[in-house]
């Protein structure tokens, strides 16, 4: 069984090499001053900050973090 485990195919995992791994993002993201908070969201909704996002060319997380910014501040 051990065999199998230590025998994966070359490069299967190569896409996922090319970032920082998950404990590296989150020591960048704290850096930042980034911190999670997972909200429920409709789908209509995401659709159209994923659209609005890809045309003003900015991640969705910007798109987002601007827009509550902005809406606090009234």
């Amino acid at each position: 069984m051990g065999k199998l485990n230590a025998s994966l195919p070359p490069g299967r995992f190569a896409g996922a090499a090319a970032g920082p791994d998950r404990r590296e993002q989150r020591r960048l993201d704290q850096a930042a001053g980034l911190v999670s908070f997972p909200v429920k969201l409709q789908q209509s909704i995401i659709t159209a900050l994923r659209e609005k996002a890809e045309a003003d060319g900015v991640p969705v997380n910007e798109l987002i973090n601007t827009l509550l910014a902005n809406a606090l501040k009234g």
